[in-house]
């Protein structure tokens, strides 16, 4: 018999052994057979084989057995891919064999004590998710070495080996050890240490001791303490999602501690526990907390969270919880996600994952609202403050400070009261009971056409909307009890629809949702030294409803394999007369739909100071009515976008468009005339010139060609004014100054002209990393260059002065020939690993319409470093000139727009030509993505 089998030589355990569980995703024998294990590490051991040799053995044969185990749930798990309790219980289990052997060889063949004393004992507990028998392929082992006394040199050893004997298996453990005093004191001080032993799961050596912590846990800390824990629970609760950026639909959730993830499920089991003292949440239902379905509801979004983490640790090879783009793509497929219905594999499994985080929420409401009824957590704290709430309708009342329905049945016998809840809600400012929300979920079967096309019903809707204030808040409930479906059905498709891009923040509802925000917002007056255009529009007056409906609605159509534009504008027909609107405002609502991208459209990606431009926008646009609400309509769609979309460039652009426009229709088109703009635009400069000589002025109103005139703003001219002034022939100079009504920095440039000089200058301000976010280039009539550009940094701001040197210095060595942009950009020309799963495909167009004297050729396609540079070099190398540039960035695509001139100054007419520009220009794009895919 070897010492490993000698019952005599250890104090380790006095548990019986515990049957193998029979609900593994691999059967319990097949993945961890303990008896075996131990032959093979007895078999591997030669006879005096010191500590250094026994535990190298017992990890070379753990090693080998956790390596085939994980294999093991692996395949299984790839085969069931929703199956996760039975994979996370595997996983317990697979660990629960190795920590228990590591013990044994340790307390027995380490370190035997045959006689040992009362305070030579110990208990190795599983303490937090481990203890709760949950585990992810590389969630951490937290283990408590219980001791009855303070620690002896015995106990010290046998922990000391077996940690050694873990930490060589790459197991991330977190350990203590502490006394039952220890547990207890430290619990009461922390409720981090308390939550943890709340989930304690004895795993081997003396029983009677983790009995002993069991019960004075129960007794002496947890019982009486119920409320005291429920509240910290709940403020840690909501300073993780503050932590996580507040929202449950990020569209690169955290899925252990984001809103709606796995810990806010973890917390319900916490205060199940620690309140009734039970780990089956069924017996909630018993208790009247949850009804069955909404308890079925509960099961299936805990196993899809856990099987996405599962899934999430095996793709990245490690414990990640950020479902960051490129792991999305990852874990849809793994879960066998397809592409299908115009959308992409990822897009519908994250739709999957936001529902699943909306039930979340919705059962952890119904879960604290039953807390509060048996008075274990307190009512909210305005209940607390005002005593007195405000009056509320017949049919309702107020409990804990939220507007409750008085009697069920009445309720329900009309369902316009499932409507006039929210408005109610906002006319009084209460928060609404879960109990009604509740019941507003479980009858959403009453909605139906006759509702629907009731105009009493229309109107609490348009009401809802326009009449209180703050309708994100009734939209956003209504939302995810699925109201707003029921009585939109349109709507239901864009529900939790996540758009795969970097783009947008949210989901397609949450967007709708913040977007309407933003239009209170400005309402109110909150925004006006933000947004001085659209607060005046607003203030003036227009038609709410076709503004708040057609805001609605703008997306209503995405998600299709269809233009989502002119879906959303046939959509949008069919619901603004249901929601009670006129023909005339349907109209107008149906309009704004279907071109509620043109004006951000003509702004981006349009050079505004060609008056065709403006001239085209006018005619699609037609009224000042229409103007003014694409305006404001523009404003909050990109606004709704995410929190750091809109910037002042945005901003400067949709003015500038928006006053040349309103422009243009009130005083008619011949008051954007180039002529007159160039006259009124050197007029504005020998204003701010007055200090130069006749012959200076004449000289310098002379050079340039008409578009240099409405191409710039004043202050260009005059930077360039100076910078041409006296300049030589082989001299360049430069100006780089914050322009900080565009959140940018401008540099400007004076030099001899040549072919290839905008792209040179492209290449140059690539290789120090800036955005080229706009580009103006002139020649001048005796052959100078002048080039505006228009960057920012990586973080999309202007740059700081201190690093306006270096950014000279670059340019001055790639103008010199000091530095060969093409090689040096190489090297920097990368894709980061998370931006690699986005395809954008490239279109690229040519329009001789757009411009009177230009032909416009927008490459629309994925961003990346370098590549501006890249297509200029090669519109230079095929005697193309540039004359302006305009760059739209929306997340990773970019649509760069070019104002271009064959080498006789003509338009790009051929067909020919254009075929053989757009395959250079694609055969650049392509060989670019390659370098940057790496």
């Amino acid at each position: 018999m070897t010492p490993l089998q000698t019952p005599s030589a250890a104090p380790a355990s006095e548990a019986p052994p515990q049957p193998a569980p029979d609900d593994l995703i691999v059967p319990a024998q097949t993945l961890f057979d303990a008896a075996r294990l131990r032959a093979e590490i007895a078999a591997a051991l030669p006879d005096g084989a010191d500590e250094a040799a026994v535990r190298k053995a017992t990890v070379a044969v753990l090693a080998q057995a956790m390596k085939d185990g994980r294999a093991a749930i692996a395949a299984a798990f790839a085969a069931a891919p929703f199956a996760a309790f039975a994979t996370t219980r595997a996983y317990t289990h697979l660990t629960d064999g190795v920590v228990t052997l590591c013990f044994d060889i340790a307390a027995q063949r380490l370190h035997p004590n045959p006689t040992p004393t009362e305070g030579e004992q110990i208990a190795v507990i599983a303490v937090g998710g481990y203890g709760r028998g949950e585990m992810a392929p590389f969630s951490d082992v937290d283990l408590l070495f219980l001791t009855p006394y303070k620690i002896t040199a015995w106990a010290e050893s046998v922990i000391e080996s077996m940690l050694y004997m873990l930490w060589d298996l790459k197991l991330k453990v977190g350990h203590s050890s502490r006394t039952v005093k220890d547990c207890l004191r430290l619990g009461a001080e922390d409720f981090t240490i308390r939550t943890a032993m709340l989930e304690h799961r004895f795993l081997t050596g003396q029983q009677a001791l983790a009995r002993e912590l069991d019960k004075r846990l129960w007794a002496e800390l947890f019982k009486g303490t119920e409320r005291e824990f429920i509240e910290a629970k709940l403020a840690e609760r909501d300073a993780r999602h503050e932590k996580q950026g507040g929202q449950r639909y990020m569209v690169e959730p955290n899925v252990k501690e984001g809103k709606g993830g796995l810990r806010d499920l973890q917390s319900l089991f916490w205060i199940t526990k620690y309140v009734y003292r039970t780990d089956d949440t069924s017996a909630l239902v018993k208790r009247g907390v949850f009804r069955p379905e909404e308890h079925a509801t509960f099961v299936r979004a805990e196993e899809f969270l856990w099987a996405t983490r599962c899934h999430l640790h095996l793709a990245a090879g490690r414990a990640v919880e950020q479902l960051t783009f490129d792991m999305q793509v990852e874990v849809a497929e793994r879960m066998g996600y397809a592409d299908r219905g115009g959308r992409r594999a990822v897009e519908w499994f994250m739709q999957a994952y936001f529902t699943h985080a909306t039930e979340v929420g919705d059962l952890t409401r119904i879960f604290l609202t039953s807390l509060e009824a048996d008075h274990t957590k307190d009512a909210p704290l305005l209940m607390r403050i005002f005593k007195r709430g405000p009056r509320v309708k017949d049919g309702y009342t107020i409990i804990h400070n939220r507007l409750a329905i008085a009697s069920d049945k009445t309720f329900l016998s009309d369902p316009m009261n499932m409507l006039r809840l929210f408005e109610e809600a906002l006319r009084t400012g209460l928060l609404i009971h879960p109990d009604a929300m509740r019941l507003v979920k479980a009858n959403l079967n009453l909605i139906d056409d006759t509702l629907r096309e009731n105009p009493e019903a229309q109107r609490i809707f348009l009401d809802t909307l326009l009449k209180h204030g703050n309708p994100d808040r009734a939209l956003r409930r209504m939302n995810e009890l699925g109201l707003l479906a029921a009585f939109i059905p349109e709507f239901a498709p864009i529900v939790a629809m996540m758009q795969f891009n970097m783009y947008h923040h949210y989901t397609v509802d949450e967007h709708i949702i913040q977007c309407l925000w933003h239009l209170s917002e400005i309402e109110h007056g909150n925004l006006v030294e933000d947004l001085p255009v659209a607060s005046s529009i607003l203030k003036q007056g227009v038609n709410r409803r076709v503004l708040y409906v057609a805001l609605l609605l703008h997306d209503i159509g995405k998600g299709r394999d269809v233009d989502h534009s002119v879906l959303g504008a046939q959509i949008a027909r069919k619901v603004a007369p249901r929601l009670g609107l006129t023909t005339r405002e349907c109209d107008t609502v149906e309009w704004l739909v279907r071109y509620h991208l043109l004006m951000s459209d003509m702004a981006q990606k349009r050079d505004i100071a060609d008056p065709r431009t403006v001239r085209d926008f006018a005619k699609l646009v037609q009224t000042r009515e229409r103007l003014d609400l694409l305006c404001v309509l523009t404003v909050c769609d990109i606004r709704g976008v995410g929190p750091d979309t809109w910037n002042n460039w945005k901003a400067a652009l949709i003015r500038a468009l928006y006053r040349q426009t309103r422009r243009a229709l009130e005083d008619g088109m011949e008051a954007l005339n180039r002529e007159n703009r160039g006259t009124e635009a050197r007029k504005l400069l020998r204003e701010k010139l007055s200090d130069w000589s006749e012959a200076d002025l004449r000289t310098e109103t002379q050079r340039h060609y008409p578009p240099y005139w409405q191409g710039l703003h004043v202050t260009a001219h005059v930077v360039f004014a100076n910078l041409l002034r006296d300049i030589g022939d082989d001299e360049i100079r430069i100006d780089i100054h914050p322009d900080e009504d565009r959140d940018a920095t401008r540099v400007c440039f004076a030099l001899a002209d040549h072919p290839g000089i905008f792209s040179r200058l492209a290449g140059a301000l690539a290789l120090v990393g800036a955005n080229v976010v706009d580009a103006r280039t002139f020649t001048t009539k005796d052959g100078y260059a002048t080039p505006a550009f228009w960057i920012q940094d990586a973080d999309g701001a202007p740059y700081e002065a201190a690093r306006l040197p270096r950014l000279r210095e670059m340019i001055r060595k790639t103008l010199a020939g000091e530095v060969v942009a093409r090689d040096a950009i190489q090297s920097r020309d990368k894709l980061k690993k998370r931006e690699k799963a986005f395809k954008v495909p490239t279109t690229i167009t040519f329009d001789n319409d757009g411009s009177e004297i230009f032909t416009i050729v927008e490459v629309d396609t994925r961003d990346r470093p370098g590549l501006l540079y890249d297509l200029t070099r090669t519109l230079a190398n095929a005697n193309i000139q540039i004359f302006s540039a305009v760059i739209a960035t929306y997340g990773e695509q970019v649509v760069d727009t070019f104002y271009v001139k064959d080498m006789f100054g003509l338009k790009l007419h051929s067909a020919a030509k254009q075929k053989a520009l757009e395959r250079k220009l694609r055969d650049a794009i392509t060989a670019g993505a390659e370098r940057a895919q790496g």
